[in-house]
């Protein structure tokens, strides 16, 4: 027998759809420069690596726990705030922040300061997704909330594209820190558009889902909340696994292809550009969409259709990093990339569909705190260190075998989708305000 999908709800006819489109138009913006300020600097670890005479460890701290460690562990009391405080107001001080170290990164002497200006992108950084998706979970109804924010989350690939693309032109035409300068001024004007522009929905509007002014749990009980929902810790454990892997991609593939096969900046900022932002953002709407269709039906469909996804990108995956010829290691990166994607739409919209109203900010703050510590953090650095581990054996090479070891754990994150998506019916029908 299929499960129960959850009930659709009833959009509020306070917003138009044209309003709603407007609102979801500037947070996928805002999204896009939050990984185009944030990935930039995949594109750029060969060149700074060199003129800062630094590890590959060193390199991988850069770009995964010193960011990550900030970004986490600041994203949950801002969350915290958000779900009593103005979404809007929070989103556009974050991006103003985040655009001004962005930019300052292109001062840095050392690396010590390049790491200083990295962790204020990241403390900046944790102010905008968890109060996003927040917003609009409240713009939009649980039959459309997957695909919603498949299209809010279209700022991940567009981000990383339009950040490998003017970062490896930049660099290639004007050196590394003028890059930093280009993508984190325009971010000061986007905080203007959004803090004058946008409107704060009320809360549970979507549903017709009312909470008493001011009652707002604290975050232990929303933790305690989350941990009691298996299909919760599955999806954390099973999304942070697949950031694991998408993340170490991110930021070392670009330096995997300049030491393995010798492209310039420029070619492979343009290959992993359109790699990245055209099947990583089609992986991302069509796991949304696939959810969302699949899901009504049967509710286990909404997490299982990751795990599919997942089992089927690890195959592909392995031989980007076995073969020589770089025309085939371009054209199969697009399946890993674009299946690793299918996790992103469903696994938020899902949390947001289990958690009480004033619980949603945090729930999501939780959620990205898992991914990021296990994704963004370890990612990056574990590629880093492995890389050096193998270098005296393989030298140049070490890094594609880094990078295929740690693509295997693609089959682990499978396995908790799976188990999420058995789980996910009974606490659907566990849901509280």
């Amino acid at each position: 027998m299929a499960a129960t999908p959850p009930s659709a709800g009833a959009p509020s006819s306070l917003f138009s759809a044209g309003t709603r489109r407007y609102v979801l138009t500037i947070l996928v913006i805002a999204y896009t420069f939050n990984f185009i300020d944030r990935q930039i600097l995949g594109i750029l670890v060969e060149p700074i690596r060199l003129e800062l005479g630094v590890s590959d460890t060193a390199m991988g701290l850069l770009t995964g726990l010193g960011f990550a460690l900030f970004y986490t562990l600041m994203g949950i009391p801002i969350a915290r705030y958000a779900d009593r405080a103005n979404r809007r107001n929070l989103i556009a001080a974050a991006v103003g922040i985040w655009s001004v170290f962005t930019a300052a990164q292109g001062l840095a002497q050392n690396y010590w300061q390049l790491l200083a200006y990295r962790i204020g992108v990241g403390v900046g950084e944790a102010g905008c997704s968890p109060p996003a998706h927040s917003m609009l979970a409240d713009y939009y109804p649980a039959n459309e909330r997957a695909t919603a924010l498949g299209i809010y989350s279209l700022g991940i690939p567009i981000g990383i594209l339009f950040g490998f693309f003017v970062g490896g032109w930049m660099n290639e035409w004007f050196g590394w820190r003028v890059a930093f300068f280009v993508v984190g001024i325009p971010g000061i004007v986007l905080a203007l558009v959004i803090r004058f522009t946008l409107r704060e929905p009320d809360r549970g509007m979507s549903e017709t889902r009312v909470t008493a002014p001011g009652s707002q749990p604290s975050i232990a009980a929303v933790f305690r909340y989350l941990l009691a929902r298996r299909s919760f810790v599955h999806m954390a454990l099973g999304g942070g696994i697949t950031a694991f892997v998408g993340y170490g991609l991110i930021s070392w593939s670009a330096a995997f292809l300049a030491r393995s096969h010798g492209m310039s900046s420029g070619e492979i900022g343009t290959w992993l550009g359109l790699i990245f932002g055209i099947p990583g953002g089609i992986g991302i709407v069509l796991g949304g969409r696939l959810a969302d269709y699949l899901g009504a039906r049967d509710a286990r469909w909404y997490l299982w259709i990751v795990a599919l996804a997942l089992l089927i990108s690890v195959p592909a995956g392995v031989f980007v990093f076995l073969l020589d010829d770089i025309r085939a290691v371009l054209l199969l990166m697009v399946l890993p990339v674009m299946l690793g994607n299918f996790y992103q739409a469903t696994t938020f919209a899902q949390t947001q569909t289990l958690v009480g109203l004033r619980m949603r900010s945090v729930a999501s703050a939780i959620l990205l705190f898992v991914i990021n510590i296990v994704g963004l953090a370890l990612g990056p650095s574990v590629v880093g260190l492995i890389s050096d581990l193998l270098a005296a054996d393989y030298g140049e090479h070490s890094l594609r075998w880094a990078l295929l070891i740690c693509s295997l754990a693609n089959v682990w994150a499978a396995w908790h989708y799976w188990r999420a998506g058995a789980a996910f019916p009974a606490d659907l029908a566990r849901v509280e305000d």
